[in-house]
């Protein structure tokens, strides 16, 4: 992924990224756990005459692997937000590595976000007839303190 190069006066800079709660280290544990009892289980089977059961399980580990690099995948969706003297400016940056930029001029940039007693929706960023969302992949919680953070940076902007 290319690294996020905030701008150089920046009063206010955030790197907005998902939550993965299982890192390398983790991800590599589970994974020789899930070998190991699908192995120990699959012999088992093979020795009561059942072999082709043994296959199975190999493919069980495959797709678990698959779809836990899948969700690693996806994790490198990031967005920065840097706020400097005149602009804010936000970049998003997908899986594959590529980048998108909008900038807003940060005096008449209005901060939005969605609440009622039960949630909290999206936040965007608002000015000018243009309206983009920010931190889908926030929770709530997060969404609600970015908001807060950004807003009070902007006030002192």
């Amino acid at each position: 992924m290319t690294a996020a190069v905030p701008i150089a006066d920046a009063r206010f800079s955030a790197v907005l990224t998902p939550h993965r709660s299982l890192g390398p280290r983790g991800f590599l544990i589970l994974m020789s756990f899930v070998t190991a009892i699908s192995f120990v289980a699959g012999v088992a089977f093979a020795l009561m005459g059942a072999w082709p059961v043994l296959g199975f399980f190999g493919l069980d580990v495959l797709a678990i692997w698959w779809a836990f690099r899948a969700n690693y995948c996806a994790a490198r969706v990031c967005e920065t937000v840097d706020l400097g003297d005149e602009a804010l400016v936000v970049r998003r940056y997908d899986k594959a590595g590529g980048v998108r930029e909008w900038s807003f001029q940060s005096y008449w940039l209005r901060v939005e976000i969605e609440e009622n007693e039960d949630m909290v929706g999206p936040l965007h960023l608002v000015s000018h007839g243009r309206r983009l969302a920010v931190g889908d992949f926030l929770s709530g919680a997060e969404r609600r303190d970015f908001a807060r953070a950004l807003r009070q940076a902007l006030a002192a902007a």
